[in-house]
């Protein structure tokens, strides 16, 4: 979706910008399609980007935000329609809460910590763009995934800096009032994010 448009005879696009903002303005509603269980909405940036930047920008030319859901065609005899809300609260509770899932990616060290920090990145840049990501879900997933002590001591283990990107994204939602009421875990965040400051420098200097 660049603002381009295409007649079907030229091979060149005109830049449309102006029209694309137009139809963008008219929309009541967002929807994604997926068709497969390979992967779910918050193990890729493809979905944010489209599915979130398409409602981010339908938000602010509208002025007010569109319906936006998700409809899973994996089995195509039996469609599955959610509301994106639904559809994230599915996600998080079945996979990034799920413990067979953070133990499996404790299985694959720094690439299992990394997909954990993608994850959380994921679901900031989602409730970015879509404002639909409660502040117990940030709650649930900052407990289990950074202040449950077998996890935190695998991420300091195998990637510290997965540690860290999850705590700055965290604290940024704190800051950014995407994840209200929550001065007790921005402490908390601050203080974890100060003691990987002193760790990282105890290292250098050994």
């Amino acid at each position: 979706m660049g603002g381009y448009a295409y007649d079907g005879k030229a091979g060149d696009g005109v830049l449309a910008r102006s029209a694309l903002s137009d139809r963008l303005s008219r929309l009541d509603l967002v929807m994604q399609n997926q068709d497969n269980r390979e992967h779910d909405i918050l193990d890729s940036d493809d979905y944010y980007q489209f599915q979130g930047g398409m409602t981010n920008a339908v938000t602010v030319l509208k002025g007010d935000a569109p319906d936006v859901f998700h409809n899973d065609h994996s089995n195509p005899s039996v469609p599955k329609i959610r509301t994106l809300k639904e559809e994230l609260n599915r996600v998080i509770r079945t996979r990034v809460l799920n413990p067979k899932w953070i133990d499996a990616m404790q299985e694959h060290g720094y690439k299992g910590a990394f997909e954990m920090a993608a994850t959380v990145d994921y679901l900031f840049a989602y409730d970015a763009t879509t404002d639909l990501v409660a502040n117990y879900q940030y709650e649930q997933v900052c407990d289990r995934l950074l202040f449950n002590e077998k996890n935190r001591n695998f991420l300091e283990k195998n990637n510290p800096h997965a540690l860290e990107e999850m705590a700055e994204r965290l604290l940024e939602a704190c800051q950014r009032g995407m994840w209200t009421e929550s001065d007790a875990k921005q402490e908390a965040l601050q203080n974890l994010l100060l003691d990987i400051d002193h760790q990282q420098e105890q290292v250098h200097q050994d």
